[in-house]
């Protein structure tokens, strides 16, 4: 029976990301990076459900990836065809994609995403080696990258950020910096805690404790930064074992 519980939790990151979907499509924005977080939740926890009761399989391997792909696959690519959308039309529009009539080529780029991400959860899943590090940014990691914009626009009323997430040209590159990221070769180092000794996750209690710090002062905007944060501080970690 134990075995199973790790695989119902996966499961409920995926029902949060389908309804995540639901919400991106509509365009309540807020309301989709929600769920995803929700999901992502339920994608730390079916992990760490797994290695508490000593169970993993196949099957659930593979249910996590695919949980992932929608969750944070599929909706970051769907919110990133609404902001460019949005940057086209220059305003805020509640709906199905926004009620527009005529939708340009422009915002399937933000799609780009969805495919990055999913050749990226094939590969983690044929690479053996990503265990306690990974190569290349989570799609957890990614989903909440891009899912922190529209909160940004939504809740912290400045008018400079508004204007440069707004902005196609910022989107754009965000969206193939995203995509590189995604399959990079940089090593990261994962939130997997095996125990609660401080000695042994001494790295990662410090980046929970700075990332908690910078959610109180800075609110959404320090998603971007903790996640900017998140590569640099393992970049550096991994350059100083190889020296």
């Amino acid at each position: 029976m134990k075995q199973h519980i790790p695989n119902f939790i996966t499961l409920l990151n995926l029902f949060s990301g389908c309804i995540a979907v639901v919400f991106a499509v509509l365009n309540h924005l807020e309301l989709a990076a929600l769920f995803v977080f929700v999901g992502i939740f339920f994608d730390f926890l079916d992990g760490l459900a797994a290695r508490l009761l000593n169970v993993s399989s196949e099957i659930g391997i593979q249910l996590d990836s695919l949980a992932d792909m929608v969750t944070s696959g599929v909706v970051p690519g769907i919110v990133m065809f609404q902001l460019l959308n949005m940057a086209q039309t220059g305003g805020w529009n509640l709906g199905f994609f926004g009620h527009e009539t005529e939708i340009t080529a422009l915002p399937f780029f933000g799609f780009v995403i969805t495919l990055a991400s999913g050749y990226r959860l094939a590969k983690f899943n044929v690479d053996e080696n990503q265990v306690s590090s990974f190569l290349g940014l989570p799609t957890p990691a990614n989903a909440l990258l891009i899912l922190s914009l529209p909160l940004i626009l939504l809740y912290q009323n400045n008018e400079m950020l508004s204007g440069i997430i707004l902005n196609q040209w910022f989107l754009m590159g965000l969206t193939v910096v995203s995509a590189f990221l995604l399959n990079s070769r940089i090593g990261l180092f994962a939130l997997k805690f095996d125990n609660w000794s401080f000695k042994d996750n001494a790295v990662r209690y410090l980046f929970l404790i700075g990332s908690l710090v910078l959610l109180i002062t800075l609110r959404y905007l320090a998603i971007p930064i903790i996640v900017l944060f998140y590569v640099l501080s393992s970049m550096l970690m991994f350059g100083s074992k190889k020296d």
